[in-house]
């Protein structure tokens, strides 16, 4: 089974129309505002699965801060799962420094959606404020045993938009003001898991961090794969694509070059998202 957690989609409203979208929203601005940026729909999402033989994915918007604008990505969500339910997983996404986003996490798992994310800021650090902006989502995410998934982004090398100035200290702050809930953490959690190599603590505090591997052909080389398994376990190793950014067989190839065997490789594009997310088959 191949399973994609990290896909992108949108209604067509904010397709068709997405610079109606930037005022008010520097990051999407900054994400979406260039015409070579793909915004997809369901459909499309379903049509690329089936040309590249994933059987699955976890599907989500963008977080906006405003709620009209992340009720309506969150709504179209919950649309596309109810139309194809064998296909999609649904994630409800917001901003972590929204207001009402503890609400809009709770309507949206009650109307069928399976986790949170892909939360991040763009603006900032993890910092202290922005964790504890999200004490009530993690709470009630840990009390229904549903996964957060949070943006985060090596702190070196070359810029890009969307790379937001997180810090390894932010990163590790957040996972540990939250040790009970079961996060993954997008773009191989900028490179946390190095320290999974330490003796005392960390290995401990990424006990329940997953990493998955969005965007990873514009960032590493496909050496990553074999030290995030010597590392971490390959259990702990999700393979998202981040698509429309990148289609899923630029991923499978260079796995398919980083000397990994057929076991390990079977689990990272999908037995182990299909574990972490309690799908049959």
């Amino acid at each position: 089974m191949k399973v994609d957690i990290h896909t992108h989609i949108f209604p067509a409203a904010i397709r068709d129309r997405r610079e109606a979208f930037f005022r008010g929203d520097s990051a999407f601005q900054t994400l979406y505002g260039a015409a070579e940026a793909k915004m997809v729909g369901a459909r499309q999402l379903v049509q690329m699965l089936d040309e590249e033989g994933v059987d699955r994915a976890v599907a989500f918007g963008f977080p906006w801060m405003e709620a009209d604008h992340y009720r309506r990505n969150n709504d179209y969500v919950l649309e596309a799962v109810a139309r194809y339910p064998d296909r999609l997983t649904g994630f409800c996404c917001f901003s972590p420094l929204a207001s009402g986003a503890a609400r809009e996490a709770e309507r949206c798992l009650d109307a069928g959606l399976s986790g949170v994310g892909e939360l991040a800021v763009y603006g900032s650090d993890l910092d202290p404020e922005v964790i504890q902006a999200l004490s009530e989502v993690m709470g009630l995410c840990r009390e229904r045993n549903v996964p957060v998934l949070l943006h985060t982004n090596e702190p070196v090398g070359h810029d890009y938009p969307g790379k937001a100035p997180i810090s390894l200290r932010g990163i590790y702050a957040f996972v540990k003001a939250y040790p009970e809930n079961r996060v993954i953490l997008a773009h191989w959690g900028g490179g946390i898991f190095f320290y999974g190599l330490m003796k005392k603590e960390v290995r401990d505090v990424l006990r329940n961090v997953w990493l998955d591997t969005a965007a990873s052909p514009f960032l590493y080389t496909p050496e990553v794969y074999h030290l995030a398994v010597q590392i971490l376990g390959s259990d702990k190793i999700l393979f998202g694509s981040d698509y429309p950014l990148l289609r899923p067989g630029r991923y499978f190839r260079e796995m398919a070059g980083a000397g990994l065997d057929e076991k390990t490789l079977s689990d990272i594009r999908g037995g182990n998202a299909a574990a972490f997310l309690g799908l049959d088959g």
